[in-house]
């Protein structure tokens, strides 16, 4: 598949402080790519130097395969849309919209078929004369994108773009702008730290901490197969159990941590009998109850707390001489789960995942 964007070990300094560490990424044509990680991560130095608002301390930028370190963010073939939107408040939508032709002296009939079609294109025909004030936040967002979008860029890049919105709104808008990224074609490369956001929206994601890319892989794969701690517990929650491989046998490990002995699946590079590693098992794969009873993997807790949370009731489950372990189960499967109570309690071999790095 072609490459809209590559970057090879980018890096970028402040002085003494080390924003991007190295960073080397892929960016698929047609991609709706996001850059997620936790604020002072490096993620939007990351997508600033890709535009061009930063230039790299070492590394290189390609966009379609052609160097671009030193090239101005106008003589890019990429747009951004900021998380402040910076519209134009004395101007129209039509004429907010139109700026970038303006600059670019296009003709009049041209700036108005183009307007028009990006309007449409946002949801937002009828709105050429609205001032900026009239509108509402959404419909600020939709004009910023249709903005950067007017000029055909081959990567738009967005800055945590729904950041100022409220939540019911923000839903709303990841829908609309992953259809819209759908219907357009565009490489689109996306700041959050929000991981729902994230996974709701991307084909593929980069995790990143401390300036690096821990891990880049599908929304999916994010979730279902971390490969480090930060991965781990930043994505969703995990239990992370600090275990000790006993024994590998062929396609499974088995595992001690504290009095918990248990397999887990193996996939991929197998390390050696002694060796100290970490396990991720996500709380909703955690089986409680009778749930529990024909897993290999099973032992006995007491309860130490149980939180309703609508749909579901999560509890802590306190294993003796070992770990206090999360779960979460439906609440209509919660009836025997009360505090103090001792409950079976387990997970299938497929669910321990791993965090290991050979």
């Amino acid at each position: 598949m072609d490459t809209d964007v590559e970057l090879r070990d980018l890096t970028k300094r402040f002085g003494d402080v080390l924003a991007v560490d190295a960073v080397s990424l892929q960016i698929r044509r047609g991609e709706f790519f996001s850059l997620l990680g936790p604020s002072g991560c490096g993620k939007t130095t990351t997508l600033r130097l890709i535009g061009g608002f930063e230039y790299p301390t070492a590394g290189k930028i390609l966009l379609r395969g052609q160097l671009v370190n030193e090239v101005p963010p106008y003589r890019r073939a990429t747009n951004m849309v900021f998380q402040q939107l910076a519209l134009f408040p004395h101007l129209t939508v039509f004429e907010n919209v139109a700026f970038g032709l303006r600059l670019r002296r296009v003709s009049g009939a041209e700036v108005r078929r183009r307007v028009r079609a990006a309007l449409e294109l946002v949801d937002l025909p009828g709105y050429e004369t609205r001032q900026i004030h009239q509108i509402s936040g959404g419909q600020k967002q939709r004009v910023a994108i249709a903005r950067a979008l007017i000029n055909e860029p081959a990567v738009l890049l967005l800055d945590e773009p729904l950041g100022a919105l409220d939540l019911k709104l923000r839903l709303a808008m990841q829908s609309e702008l992953k259809a819209l990224q759908h219907r357009v074609g565009t490489t689109f490369v996306y700041v959050t730290h929000d991981q729902g956001e994230a996974l709701t929206m991307s084909d593929r994601i980069a995790v990143m901490n401390a300036g690096r890319v821990e891990q880049v892989a599908t929304s999916r794969e994010i979730y279902a197969k971390p490969r480090t701690r930060f991965v781990a517990t930043f994505i969703g929650e995990a239990n992370l159990l600090d275990a000790t491989v006993a024994a590998v046998e062929p396609g499974t490990l088995r595992l001690a941590a504290g009095p918990l002995r248990f397999a887990a699946a193996l996939d991929g590079t197998s390390p050696p009998p002694g060796t100290p590693v970490t396990v991720s098992v996500r709380p909703e794969h955690v089986k409680v109850g009778r749930a529990a009873g024909p897993l290999p993997n099973r032992w006995t807790a007491r309860v130490a707390e149980v939180a309703f949370m609508g749909s579901i009731v999560r509890c802590r489950l306190a294993v003796e001489g070992g770990p206090v372990i999360t779960a979460e189960v439906h609440n209509d499967a919660a009836g025997e789960l009360r505090p103090g109570h001792a409950v079976a309690f387990g997970w299938a071999p497929e669910f321990a995942v791993l965090l290991w790095a050979p």
